[in-house]
């Protein structure tokens, strides 16, 4: 029996609760972060006699498909890496990647479309949260895209880790997207009791 490997396996597994500890409370604040702008959006919505809701791109629709099919992509490799499927681990991974990268290009995409319909950041209340909102939840997709050029299958926990990652950053997603497509100053009026 090689010894050596035991206390590497050790090292791997401690490794591993302690990036996966991290990893939750960096969820926990950037939950609050995004929560807190959302707040700061229904207020500003409620209060606001120049709030005009803008139509958003079709290209959200898309973006909405692609981190949809990464966060699958990424919890698929991540059960290949578990058993042992280190060839389908790895282009599962790939993909994922790849698609998260496609996101980033449909919400440039996107806010091209709203840039040529004349909706800018500065004209528009509605308009300046989309733009704040949308960057903000794309740094997070680059900074899981840093994480994910890390990520090998001999290390299924480092994949386990972006595909819990990447669920989050979808749940971010629907729920900026309903926000913005379907919150109304009468809902956040309705909801804070002063309609």
């Amino acid at each position: 029996m090689n010894t050596a490997v035991l206390p590497q396996a050790a090292d791997d597994a401690t490794r591993a609760r302690a990036v996966g500890t991290g990893l939750w409370l960096f969820i926990g604040v950037a939950t609050t972060l995004f929560s807190l702008f959302l707040v700061a959006y229904a207020m500003r919505m409620r209060d606001a006699p120049d709030w005009s809701q803008i139509a958003l791109p079709w290209q959200l629709g898309l973006s909405t498909a692609l981190l949809l099919a990464g966060s699958v992509l990424m919890h698929s490799s991540g059960r290949a890496a578990r058993s042992g499927q280190q060839v389908t681990a790895r282009r599962l991974l790939i993909a994922g990647g790849v698609v998260a990268m496609a996101f980033l290009g449909a919400q440039l995409w996107g806010w091209q479309a709203l840039i040529d319909a004349r909706v800018v950041l500065a004209g528009n209340p509605a308009a300046s949260f989309f733009y704040v909102l949308t960057a903000l939840h794309g740094l997070h997709v680059l900074g899981g895209l840093v994480a994910w050029s890390a990520a090998t299958p001999a290390q299924a926990w480092r994949i386990a880790l972006c595909a819990r990652y990447w669920h989050f950053l979808l749940a971010v997603w629907l729920v900026l997207v309903a926000a913005l497509g379907w919150l109304t100053p009468e809902i956040v009026r309705f909801i804070c009791g002063t309609s």
